[in-house]
């Protein structure tokens, strides 16, 4: 029996009519970005939206907490 594939999301932060933020992530994952968002940005609109099968779009990884990786010396 193969394990079912998981349900994968869109999330995106719209200011008015454009998108300022987009991830895609599965399900789980993409409800905690949604919730984080609208806690960050709480005047915009956060959307989650499921992904068809037949959308192959690239994912993304989250943004690091940091502006850069390298650690100061």
């Amino acid at each position: 029996m193969s394990d079912p594939v998981p349900q994968r999301c869109r999330v995106r932060v719209w200011f008015g009519d454009h998108v300022v933020a987009d991830y895609r992530a599965e399900a789980e994952l993409a409800e905690r970005y949604a919730v984080a968002m609208a806690r960050r940005f709480a005047g915009l609109r956060v959307t989650n939206d499921p992904i068809p099968e037949s959308d192959s779009g690239p994912d993304r990884a989250l943004p690091g907490e940091r502006l850069w990786e390298v650690p100061p010396k």
